[in-house]
């Protein structure tokens, strides 16, 4: 009976949340997503995966505009003017949590424009793997994982990502990473009364039918979690139409000069992770760091672990390790 309630909420107050300003409040922030969208443009343009090589970076604190009129557990799935999938908002809360564990809770829905998908390879300059299967994904906004049923309830809540917008390099990058870091609060928070506010913002190009990009934004309602993450749809060695989902290889696209930086000033003033902590062996002297010190080898001696940011650890010339 919730379920069916949290349905019909989802129908009945998405045009009504729209007359009442919710798209005004959250273009509050235009200056700072005008600067994001530039990033995820110039990113793109050039395959790049990102100042993490995982297909997201941290933006610093989250902008929760947009969430006077959403209730704990209730969730919005918005198309924007031209009728692609829009800002998708929803307060989570523990009990969604339990209630997605042990399988998928739904079907992917095909999002709006959702393209031809063939089946291609990506050579990743973080784990220096190559994996081939179909390049696009129908992408959650929301996920599965955090939200449930609920969040096969509107096709508005996919966009068409990339394998590496999904899961990253890694499997722990792209929307995985921002949506891990609501779970990793659930799992040390069990049976909690707190809510986590969760807002994801596709961003396009013009008219372009595929966003470039996703911004998340979470905060817990104790505050713990506050944070605005970047996501970008690209894929290493391919050249993407993000009005088709046609694409090429790109010159060269197994090799790693392939993987540099974007030319533009732009990558420097992109925040790396400031926020998230990682684990390094050795006294800090490893080239490699880790996002949770459990999955380190059992032979680490822990006692000579360092933690430290992960934009710490990147600017050290170190990275994450490839087998987490």
């Amino acid at each position: 009976m919730k379920n069916k309630f949290k349905l019909l909420f989802v129908a009945l107050t998405t045009s009504l949340f729209l007359s009442v300003g919710f798209s005004q409040q959250v273009q509050a922030a235009n200056q700072s997503r005008t600067q994001i969208k530039t990033y995820l443009i110039d990113y793109t343009n050039q395959s790049y995966p990102g100042p993490t090589q995982n297909y997201y970076y941290d933006n610093g604190a989250a902008d929760m505009t947009g969430f006077t009129k959403i209730k704990s557990g209730q969730a919005l799935f918005l198309p924007d003017s031209q009728g692609r999938s829009g800002t998708a908002v929803a307060i989570l809360t523990y009990s969604e949590f339990v209630a997605s564990k042990g399988a998928r809770q739904g079907n992917p829905l095909k999002p709006p424009y959702y393209p031809k998908n063939v089946k291609t390879s990506i050579s990743f300059s973080l784990t220096g793997k190559t994996e081939k299967g179909y390049i696009w994904n129908k992408s959650h906004s929301i996920a599965d994982s955090l939200l449930g049923k609920l969040s096969y309830s509107s096709k508005y809540n996919f966009t068409s990502g990339t394998r590496s917008q999904n899961v990253g390099a890694n499997d722990r990058g792209g929307m995985r990473f921002p949506e891990e870091i609501a779970e990793n609060y659930w799992k040390s928070h069990p049976n909690t009364n707190i809510t986590i506010s969760y807002m994801t913002t596709p961003i396009y190009n013009g008219n372009e039918k595929i966003p470039r990009g996703s911004i998340v934004d979470e905060k817990s309602s104790d505050g713990t979690i506050n944070t605005e993450i970047v996501v970008i749809n690209s894929a290493e060695g391919l050249s993407i139409n993000y009005n088709t989902g046609s694409f090429t290889h790109t010159k060269n696209s197994s090799s790693k000069s392939n993987q540099t930086e974007p030319s533009t000033s732009i990558v420097s003033q992109v925040p790396l992770s400031p926020t998230v902590i990682v684990y390094v062996a050795n006294k800090g002297k490893s080239d490699a760091y880790w996002y949770n010190e459990n999955d380190m080898p059992a032979s680490t001696n822990k006692t000579n672990v360092v933690t430290m940011t992960e934009s710490q650890a990147i600017s050290a010339g170190k990275h994450a390790s490839k087998n987490e």
